[in-house]
């Protein structure tokens, strides 16, 4: 049953992030494209977190945390660089 479920998530998420890719060459502004690439790294912590709960291993966990934390500075940097014009004041 575990099996399944993790298939089947695998799937959508898999769905998600192509529609996520399609969205980050086709927005229309730089702020559309913007929420696109922060929508498709929190698809790729939960696939990554999904393939970690598959092959029962924790490498996976780890690298899920590291994504996460680099994609929240990322988009913190380029939000500001958006808003302002420069990221150091």
């Amino acid at each position: 049953m575990l099996g399944t479920a993790l298939m089947i998530s695998l799937g959508l998420i898999v769905a998600a992030m192509a529609m996520n890719i399609v969205r980050l060459a086709k927005g229309p502004d730089v702020p559309d494209r913007l929420l696109a690439l922060d929508t498709l790294y929190v698809n790729s912590i939960a696939l990554i977190v999904l393939l970690g709960l598959w092959l029962n291993t924790k490498t996976y966990f780890e690298a899920a945390i590291l994504i996460a934390m680099l994609g929240f500075v990322g988009t913190m940097a380029i939000c500001r660089y958006l808003l302002r014009g420069d990221i150091i004041e």
